[in-house]
């Protein structure tokens, strides 16, 4: 095992739960890759498995590490890195078998497994000690962690979707184009998915506001603009303004935004209301 890996698990134990669920990722990712490569139709439950196994495992050190807390488990940079790779594992098994997106899967197996992999060779630090509990920033940390899982997933989906167009304009169709979603479900998982994050969003913005605190200005300020950012989105979409593809374009240009942004991460692991 690598020294850094030995290192974190020692000083955390239950960073494990963390170590398996990745490994649990990075086989579905290794077997979804060789599948679309050799074209086999290999069976998709078994991806499936391995990321409902991961999360299984996440949800179990988020347990473990919230009870000894005392409160929801994002006190630090590697415990939102975990949460957030969660929230797009929760996500992608409640809305990919629903909408029938399996090989969604492959490309989002991938994701958390670097997600994971990337919180475990973060620093060990000491996890946050009791304190009393306000519901209104728990609830506004935790929605807003799953709006970015579903934005994460919107991501994934406008990726797909953009390849899916350009096999389409090349009339050279690879091996891969036949084993993807139609490229009219890949616009409606794309769509609903930025609507069920928007819909988190908010909830969490309402939920920031009702803390009873002091406020950032420059945090509410970050986190109106992207709330105003995907409901512009998704405004020009639901009056026909903009283009599938721009929707797909913009997701992921929306998303990227999200995680480059200093605050993207920091609102959330720092214990400041919204």
């Amino acid at each position: 095992m690598h020294p850094v890996f030995v290192s974190v698990v020692s000083a955390e134990p239950d960073r494990v739960w963390v170590l398996l669920a990745a490994l649990f990722f990075l086989f579905g990712s290794v077997y979804s890759a060789y599948a679309l490569a050799t074209g086999k139709a290999l069976p998709r439950w078994v991806n499936l498995c391995a990321l409902g196994a991961g999360f299984v495992l996440q949800t179990g050190f988020l347990y473990v590490r919230g009870h000894a807390i005392g409160r929801c488990p994002i006190t630090n940079p590697f415990e939102v890195i975990v949460f957030m790779s969660w929230s797009i594992a929760l996500i992608y098994l409640v809305v990919g078998s629903s909408y029938r997106l399996s090989l969604l899967g492959g490309f989002t197996a991938p994701v958390v497994a670097v997600m994971s992999l990337v919180a475990l060779f973060l620093p060990a630090s000491p996890p946050a000690l009791p304190q009393a509990v306000n519901p209104w920033l728990e609830a506004h940390a935790s929605f807003s962690m799953i709006a970015c899982g579903a934005f994460a997933l919107a991501c994934v989906a406008g990726a797909m979707y953009l390849f899916q167009e350009r096999q389409l304009k090349t009339r050279q169709p690879t091996s891969i184009f036949f084993r993807l979603p139609p490229i009219n479900a890949l616009t409606v998982a794309n769509t609903r998915l930025l609507w069920l994050g928007f819909a988190f969003l908010s909830l969490g913005l309402a939920a920031g506001f009702c803390v009873g605190q002091a406020t950032d200005a420059w945090k509410v300020g970050w986190s109106i603009a992207v709330w105003l950012l995907y409901g512009g989105i998704l405004l020009a979409r639901s009056q026909r303004r903009v283009a599938a593809k721009w929707v797909a374009r913009l997701s992921i240009l929306a998303f990227s935004l999200l995680l480059s942004t200093f605050w993207g991460i920091r609102f959330i692991s720092e214990t400041r209301p919204l």
